[in-house]
């Protein structure tokens, strides 16, 4: 779950990570009673769940009141990277002499957490790595030992941190990954973490996606979770149980399995498609949960052809079966579908499904047959 900047900020200031003063704003009004409280020059944010906020036009330093809601009209409502602004964070404005980055995320590939730390502060930190890779520090944490000084003098030492900033940036570093565990984040991120013109640090911005597998620990962050903002087969998916990932393709993808599923997705990459989302429908899914998921993956308009990809263990294919065609009794089906089933009672599932002959779906035998079929349907419906 991505949290807004705001919402980060407060979880950084529960943390005593140091922020600048701000309020929430929903409407013009909002931002204008929100400026006069806070006095003086001020920031103007939208709050969208993308970066690139900037460029977009939606951040603005004014002077008071009138300009904050001048700023205010113009920037709700506002598309940033198909993110529309409906909320603002009204912020004091501060004197920067110096922006750093850092931050903290999860590495799967080293099953670590990786901190990152850069004295080029305020840029995208891909245009860092790839431009200036040697000014962007890496470090793997082991979460059996969690972040020590050591940890602290590598990392500065490797962004090249001025000595007489060490002992303050150190600090921040340690509650930075506190807040990654504390929060069960994904990542935690400050760009810019600021040097104000008094030497003190602040974190100007806030990036963070908490974990949805451990928001049961976390009622006041799963609280958070903007439902309006939240793309609609996720949020759908959500409320089912299913476990759905949207991706930019146009072949809808359904199995039972996180691994099969995964395993799915490429095959269809490499038979030439683009996977449109990964959905894992889970073990002995019911009729019900299979005709959900299937509206799920149907209701994204890019999706051209659909492959149902289902190995039986414990589940048996011919109940699979069963549930589809019970499921496209009461499911609008405008793409075709493929099913591959393998497994428990797998040559059950397939005479169920070829005698129900419906001239939506296509049985194959193998997985690689089934993803050539969905990428060619796909490839033709185009």
């Amino acid at each position: 779950m991505d949290l807004y900047e705001h919402q980060g900020k407060e979880l950084f200031a529960k943390a005593g990570i140091p922020v600048a003063a701000g309020r929430v704003a929903f409407t013009v009004a909002e931002a204008r009673a929100a400026a006069e409280a806070l006095g003086g020059r001020v920031v103007v944010k939208s709050q969208v769940l993308t970066g690139g906020r900037g460029k977009a036009g939606g951040v603005k330093v004014v002077s008071g009141p009138d300009e904050a809601a001048a700023a205010a009209e113009a920037i709700l409502g506002l598309d940033i990277n198909g993110h529309i602004t409906r909320r603002l964070w009204i912020e004091e404005a501060v004197a920067i002499d110096r922006e750093y980055y850092a931050s903290v995320t999860f590495d799967r590939a080293a099953k670590m957490p990786l901190m990152m730390l850069t004295t080029m502060g305020g840029m995208d930190v891909e245009a860092v790595a790839r431009d200036h890779p040697d000014r962007l520090a890496r470090l793997h944490v082991d979460p059996a030992l969690g972040f020590r000084g050591f940890h602290a003098v590598q990392l500065m030492s490797a962004a090249g941190i001025p000595v007489d900033e060490r002992k303050a940036v150190g600090a921040m570093l340690a509650q930075i990954y506190g807040v990654f565990v504390a929060e069960d984040a994904m990542l935690v991120e400050v760009n810019p973490l600021v040097i104000l013109d008094d030497g003190t640090l602040l974190a100007a911005d806030s990036k963070m996606t908490i974990d949805d597998n451990a928001l049961f620990r976390h009622a006041d962050s799963s609280a958070m979770r903007d439902v309006a903002a939240a793309d609609p087969q996720e949020q759908a998916a959500h409320e089912a149980d299913l476990a759905y990932v949207k991706l930019d393709g146009d072949v809808g993808i359904l199995g039972n399995g996180a691994g099969l599923v995964m395993s799915t997705v490429d095959v269809v990459a490499q038979a030439g498609g683009r996977p449109a989302n990964f959905l894992d429908v889970g073990g002995g899914a019911s009729a019900e949960k299979i005709a959900t998921a299937l509206g799920i993956v149907l209701s994204d308009e890019k999706v051209k052809s659909v492959l149902f990809n289902i190995f039986g263990g414990i589940t048996r294919c011919d109940e699979v079966a069963k549930g589809l065609l019970g499921a496209l009794e009461t499911t609008a089906v405008r793409a075709p579908i493929v099913v591959r089933l393998d497994g428990t009672n797998d040559v059950e599932g397939r005479e169920l499904l070829e005698r129900a002959a419906r001239p939506e779906i296509t049985v194959e035998k193998t997985m690689l047959e089934a993803a050539a079929t969905a990428v060619r349907l796909a490839r033709e419906a185009r």
